[in-house]
């Protein structure tokens, strides 16, 4: 993602936040699987160190966490987003960041929850996001990512009501598992589940949680991904949420 691009993300969202909010703070009332994955999060990385909600929007996933007693943070490239994020949670600090290049030093968390953050890193960008990702987590860091599966790709030149410009990447579950892989993380498991109707975008969704090994080892040689399929579900700080 070039410095051109990047300022499409970061003005798009800012043009977007109040909306966004709006829109966006409350779904995880009406998601019950997703606070059922963050519940699993929270209950790995509560006693082991502190944790980010990456892209954390208005820092919705972010209060949900700290709410569970989880120490996080909340990153985010868009400084309207921060703002937000600020207001509406207390007791959690929220900065702006690139999600490319962090400002954290290496290890810095026991665990990621990147809740659609990585809708807008097209494919050949994948294995730079991940690696920086990986490399601020501790060894034995646990990441939760979550995302949209298919393989389209949506542009937005308008978003309520606003002139905008992103890109919107689908993926398969399988396809990011090897992205991972290649990063260097171990996948525990793949979920995914069905649209909740009239809640969120309907699309399908997969979570996916990795581990950053406890020491390194040959990529090849990390474990194979537990599949469950959940379907049915009638119940990610991104548009197509």
């Amino acid at each position: 993602m070039d410095a051109h691009q990047r300022n499409d993300y970061q003005t798009s969202y800012d043009q977007v936040a109040d909306e966004y909010v709006h829109h966006i703070f409350d779904e995880l009332q009406h998601k019950p699987f997703d606070r059922q994955l963050l519940d699993r999060f929270a209950a790995s990385v509560r006693a082991v160190g502190p944790a980010c909600d990456m892209g954390c929007g208005p820092g919705h996933v972010a209060r949900y966490l700290h709410e569970r007693g989880v120490q996080v943070c909340g990153v985010d490239l868009s400084p309207a987003m921060v703002e937000w994020a600020r207001r509406l949670t207390t007791g959690v600090e929220f900065r702006q960041g690139d999600m490319m290049a962090l400002d954290e030093p290496d290890g810095a968390w026991a665990g990621i929850a990147a809740f659609y953050s990585i809708i807008h890193i097209a494919r050949e960008e994948m294995a730079q996001a991940l690696g920086e990702l990986r490399r601020v987590l501790r060894p034995g860091g646990l990441l939760l990512l979550a995302f949209h599966i298919g393989d389209d790709t949506i542009h937005l030149d308008d978003w309520w009501g606003q002139k905008v410009c992103v890109d919107f990447f689908f993926f398969r579950s399988d396809e990011m598992a090897g992205f991972l892989r290649a990063a260097g993380f171990e996948i525990e498991e793949t979920v995914e589940r069905e649209p909740y109707p009239e809640v969120e975008h309907q699309s399908r969704r997969s979570y996916i949680f990795a581990r950053r090994p406890k020491a390194d080892r040959n990529v090849g040689a990390a474990s194979a991904p537990l599949a469950e399929e959940v379907t049915g579900c009638t119940s990610g700080s991104h548009a197509l949420q």
